[in-house]
């Protein structure tokens, strides 16, 4: 939960792609969505802690930090798993994050309904979140930041696709 900043409309998230942590933007479109849904979680967590669950799940380094984090509202997962995991070093309850095979099945199942006919993954729409920003004008290394390309080329082989020309630029003649 402390990874949201509703107010500066940020994100940080955590081990993403190559295990990487990186910032990203919380879009106006689903701002207020999510906003509320963390009401939700509150109420499943606070039934855990009834139940004398030991908290959520974190590496091993954060559980040494802060020994009681687990517990703690600000280190619950936003999107947590629907049933709760036996872990057993502990010996008790936990509730782990949302399976990202989960997601991956809510993308298909809304390419079907929306009657996609080219493949749409999680990457696809990694593909395009960066695509977009480049054709919106955005320069190549803040896409390069949001995606956490270590190297700038691996974030210009998304320039290909906006169809300007050899470089990704458009004459100054058509206009910009």
């Amino acid at each position: 939960m402390k990874d949201i900043e509703f107010e500066k409309r940020e994100i940080l998230v955590r081990a993403g792609k190559g295990d990487k942590d990186r910032l990203t933007m919380l879009p106006d479109a689903v701002h207020d969505r999510l906003r509320s849904h963390p009401e939700g979680v509150r109420m499943r967590y606070e039934s855990d802690l009834d139940m004398a669950f030991l908290g959520t799940t974190l590496s091993t380094a954060i559980a040494r930090k802060y020994p009681n984090a687990a517990r703690e509202w600000a280190w619950q997962y936003v999107f947590p798993a629907s049933r709760l995991c036996f872990d057993p070093i502990a010996r008790g309850q936990r509730r782990h994050h949302l399976d990202e095979t989960v997601l991956q099945q809510a993308v298909r199942n809304a390419a079907k309904r929306m009657t996609v006919v080219k493949p749409v993954t999680c990457h696809a729409l990694r593909h395009s979140f960066a695509t977009h920003l480049l054709a919106g004008g955005y320069d190549i290394r803040t896409v390069q930041e949001l995606l956490g390309h270590r190297d700038v080329s691996t974030t210009m082989i998304y320039t290909h696709v906006l169809n300007r020309g050899g470089l990704g630029v458009r004459s100054p003649a058509d206009g910009l």
